[in-house]
């Protein structure tokens, strides 16, 4: 295989510069756009295997710019910004970001987390996956009107379609393959994210709050103070 073909979106040459450099080293290939519009040509033209996304662009909101790659492709996309409130994070991550990256950051941390959302990309698109999130063989898992199809990776609420990114779902799926039982955070990071995830845990955060959000029901993820998290069972 050759390397992972890396879509770099930032407008400062002084970041960009040097952060292609370094992933270059790293073994990636990296083309760079500096507008929202070149990303949007060079992501048609190019055909990246994941983006790099900065939301402080010169010509068009980098929220735009994702959502606007989400609705033509599956692409991975990794928001890289100095936007670190966490309702950024969200809605970053609502448009159909895989994750949030704040700057300043170190470079091992920014391979890590591409490595991890590349791995988890492949197995998305159908490459051998985990098995408890995605091929069980089970039938859909039923929570009052929430439904969770791991064979199809479709969600409904009330029969509506619900739209989730390839996190939010195994993230899903991981506390439906058990409704009712506390899985701890870690556990969740290392069957989720990666098996050796060391960086913060504040991604699971963000994502939970968004998956609440899509579910229209913040109840049906609960939060086990200092344990974890689990689905609501039924009574």
């Amino acid at each position: 295989m050759g390397a992972v073909r890396l879509l770099l979106v930032e407008d400062d040459d002084s970041i960009a510069g040097p952060l292609a450099k370094g992933l270059e080293r790293e073994g990636f290939a990296v083309t760079r756009a500096a507008t929202g519009a070149a990303a949007l040509l060079a992501a048609e033209v190019e055909e990246p295997d994941l983006v790099l996304l900065d939301l402080g662009l010169p010509d068009v909101d980098g929220f735009e710019v994702c959502r606007r790659l989400r609705a033509r492709s599956a692409v991975p996309v990794i928001v890289v910004s100095a936007r670190g409130e966490e309702i950024d994070r969200v809605v970053g991550l609502e448009l159909g970001a895989d994750d949030y990256v704040v700057k300043p950051f170190g470079l091992r941390e920014l391979v890590a987390r591409i490595r991890a959302v590349h791995r988890r990309a492949g197995t998305a698109a159908g490459d051998a996956g985990p098995p408890d999130l995605a091929h069980d063989g089970a039938g859909p898992v039923r929570v009052g009107e929430l439904e969770v199809d791991t064979r199809t990776r479709k969600v409904t609420v009330s029969g509506q379609p619900v739209e989730l990114t390839p996190k939010e779902f195994d993230l899903l799926a991981l506390l439906g393959s058990d409704p009712g039982a506390v899985f701890t955070r870690q556990q969740i990071l290392e069957e989720v994210w990666d098996p050796h995830w060391y960086g913060p845990t504040k991604t699971l955060d963000v994502h939970v709050a968004s998956l609440r959000k899509k579910l229209g029901d913040p109840g049906l993820v609960e939060t086990v103070r200092g344990v974890g998290l689990r689905l609501r069972a039924e009574a």
